[in-house]
């Protein structure tokens, strides 16, 4: 009669074993899982930086305040080619806008037309790290005016 007992229970656990595990795509997703988890954990350890925009004048003066025709202000990472968009709507925008999160890399940053179409923007192209936090802890970067009307 032991002998029976031991013989169900076992029977039991392998089958338990093997049907808890009928396939290798179990295993694989379970890796997989792994494999995800170390990669968003590298993600958050890189770093980001605020960058504050503003504008450049036609006669090089620095603005960081008022209201002005910006749709949005726009940074293209020149390697990957993932951009970073603050866009608002269109319209009329007061200065600085801001965008949080931006990772190091060399950008091409532009304005594009706002609502009205009474500004023009040019571009530039910055490095984003930390040799360019400015005081305030921001990457300020001011986009050239073309043309305003």
């Amino acid at each position: 009669m032991k002998n029976s007992i031991v013989k169900i229970l076992a029977f039991a656990a392998l089958a338990t074993i093997f049907t808890g595990c009928s396939s290798n795509d179990d295993l694989m997703m379970d890796s997989q899982a792994n494999v995800n988890t170390k990669k968003s954990k590298e993600v958050s350890k890189t770093k980001t930086y605020h960058v504050r925009y503003g504008l450049l004048s036609s006669t090089g003066t620095k603005i960081l305040s008022g209201n002005y025709d910006v749709g949005s202000f726009v940074a293209t990472n020149n390697v990957t080619g993932e951009s970073y968009d603050t866009y608002a709507s269109g319209g009329f925008q007061s200065l600085p806008k801001y965008y949080d999160g931006i990772p190091a890399g060399t950008y091409t940053f532009t304005a594009m037309q706002g609502q009205g179409g009474w500004v023009g923007y040019g571009s530039v192209v910055g490095v984003v790290s930390d040799a360019q936090l400015d005081v305030d802890g921001y990457v300020t970067v001011y986009i050239p005016i073309a043309w305003e009307e």
